[in-house]
């Protein structure tokens, strides 16, 4: 049996495990801290098929779901397939709608337009003042990330045989083993650096030729509320935020009307989502700041902008915000879906997801292994 180590338990990192444990490998997961707290639990828990283009991402995200739903049931670890609703209150968002359904339809039946009185049945909580219509997505699921990523490791370990080493840094990578901190060096066939930002420490000149820049998003998260909200929302901003969207017709002036009216949206890369976990609270957000180097405090004008926008479409029977946080995910600058290199022999560098590492990574896992 050939040995294989991965580098960062996160959902990059779990998912390239299952996968190669799938293909017959034995697998090691080394994760510096005692779990994973990187962006992998900082963010919404969505599952969102609907941002990826039809096509291979598409199916790729279709694929990750399925794995989801799957690992979920069988771990006890709560899901919902409560879909999504992205909701349209000018002419111009509504046209990006029909196009996006007129084009994508026969490819995507889980896709379809609702009038304004249909929302209310799909959503307790979107405002209908104003409302055209909303495109309806039946393929989205939640999560919770703080849940998932941490239970995730135990039933990887009784399913696949996945082993976990918790709390101990790997410094060192060579063709055919790894080198932690405490000086022990530990073997393998095949080795997958899966550390998000951190395998800069590893492989600087990789990472400094790579075309990675660094995102940093801020998010909240509101006290539980008094019933499920139904599917996750969002409105006119997030049409311009996915590639789903980016190449249809009427995009432009849609983008011209938000550069117009909202620019510091578009400055600050700010989009609105909505989500519930199990606990019935909602997680919002989020911007999007790109560069190498961040300022670690949080900027409070931001999350008002946030919370500003989100009452034009969401309006929350208990708005408290209990939470707030921000994380910081690498993506590619020149627009590439993700990073893979092989710096070495037998070495593997997967990173560089961006903001669709929940969406896409258990498929894109299957297929790279699939590779192999």
């Amino acid at each position: 049996m050939k040995n294989a180590i991965i580098i960062g338990a996160g959902i990059v990192g779990l998912a390239t495990a299952r996968a190669l444990a799938l293909k017959g490998f034995k697998v090691k997961v080394f994760e510096r801290s005692q779990q994973a707290i990187g962006a992998s639990v900082r963010n919404f828990g969505m599952v969102w098929p609907i941002g990826q283009p039809t096509g291979e991402l598409y199916e790729t995200a279709l694929r990750s779901r399925d794995i989801w739903k799957e690992s979920c049931t069988e771990a006890g670890i709560w899901h919902n397939e409560n879909g999504s609703l992205h909701l349209a209150y000018h002419d111009d968002e509504w046209a990006v709608l029909e196009e996006f359904v007129a084009e994508n339809q026969a490819l995507r039946p889980a896709v379809s337009l609702l009038a304004k009185k249909q929302v209310r049945d799909k959503s307790a909580v979107a405002v209908l003042k104003g409302l055209r219509g909303a495109l309806w997505s039946s393929d989205e699921v939640i999560v919770d990330p703080r849940e998932a990523i941490a239970k995730l490791p135990a039933y990887f370990h009784e399913k696949y045989g996945v082993e976990f080493h918790f709390g101990g840094a790997v410094t060192e990578v060579q063709p055919g083993r790894v080198r932690m901190g405490d000086g022990r060096w530990h073997e393998a066939d095949r080795v997958f650096i899966c550390s998000g930002q951190d395998f800069e420490t590893l492989y600087p000149k990789v990472f400094a030729e790579s075309g990675i820049t660094r995102c940093r998003l801020q998010m909240m998260r509101t006290a539980a509320q008094p019933a499920r909200l139904g599917a996750s929302l969002c409105a006119g901003l997030t049409l311009t935020h996915y590639k789903a969207f980016e190449k249809l017709p009427s995009l432009p002036a849609l983008r011209k009307r938000f550069e117009a009216e909202m620019p510091e949206y578009l400055k600050w890369g700010i989009h609105v989502l909505v989500s519930q976990n199990q606990l019935g609270e909602a997680t919002l957000g989020d911007t999007h700041e790109y560069g190498l180097h961040h300022d670690p405090f949080d900027r409070s004008e931001l999350n008002e902008l946030v919370i500003k926008y989100l009452e034009t479409f969401c309006r929350l029977p208990k708005p408290q915000i209990t939470e707030t946080w921000h994380g910081i995910y690498p993506k590619m600058k020149d627009g590439s879906n993700w990073f893979q290199h092989e710096p070495e022999l037998g070495i593997t560098i997967l990173n560089g997801l961006g903001g669709a590492g929940m969406t896409l990574s258990f498929g894109l896992a299957e297929k790279l292994v699939g590779n192999l």
